[in-house]
């Protein structure tokens, strides 16, 4: 889980005007595209991007934010200013590492809260940092103070404003499986029309 903080968020694909829930992250970087080549005069003039699945593959519910980057990256490839990592269970310092040099990150990953119902999503940015299943990481420091460490050593990073995160609320995370729960499996379509329609939007905007 990613975020630590106050904020205003809303969820999404549910109940409205639900306040964002607290949020974490982490992954092991398994698949990417290739970064853009130097020369490229116009992914040059873009953002860097990095999107991020998160979570493990095996832990049931737990993998629904690498199953949403899978299902992304093809339509991301036409960004070439965007590199798209599928499955990632890293944190804190581990995730900064990865972020080095991008100017906007996007991170998929689950979130569990009291009440909440599996298939709501939530978005987030860096300014309301709260933590999310797999932002957060009890070996390492957490996202925010990552962040803060990484520009406190002049590490280039993307702002909190450019760290958007969009966490899917689940049911179970601690089932050894690589399929979804029946909730999930039936969101699942929605979800990635929804979250896909906000992650293009994202991408269409400088920032």
């Amino acid at each position: 889980m990613l975020l630590s903080g106050a904020a205003n968020n809303q969820a999404r694909g549910g109940p409205g005007g639900t306040p964002g829930p607290q949020f974490e992250a982490g992954g092991v970087g398994a698949s990417r595209r290739p970064r853009p080549e130097a020369g490229d005069a116009t992914a040059s003039r873009l953002p860097r991007t990095l999107v991020v699945g998160m979570g493990n593959p095996i832990l049931s519910d737990d993998a629904i934010g690498i199953m949403l980057a899978q299902r992304l990256s093809a339509k991301l490839a036409k960004y070439p200013h965007v590199e798209v990592i599928e499955e990632c269970c890293v944190g804190g310092l581990n995730l900064m590492d990865l972020m080095t040099g991008y100017d906007r990150l996007i991170a998929l990953d689950s979130i569990k809260t009291i009440d909440g119902i599996p298939g709501t999503w939530y978005a987030f940015d860096g300014t309301a940092l709260r933590e999310t299943m797999n932002l957060r990481n009890v070996h390492d420091a957490n996202f925010a103070t990552s962040l803060a460490l990484g520009r406190q050593m002049g590490t280039h990073l993307p702002s909190d404003e450019e760290c958007h995160i969009f966490a899917v609320e689940i049911a179970d995370n601690m089932t050894f499986s690589e399929e979804l729960t029946p909730e999930l499996r039936d969101a699942f379509p929605r979800l990635v029309a929804e979250i896909e329609a906000h992650v293009l939007a994202i991408l269409e905007n400088a920032p």
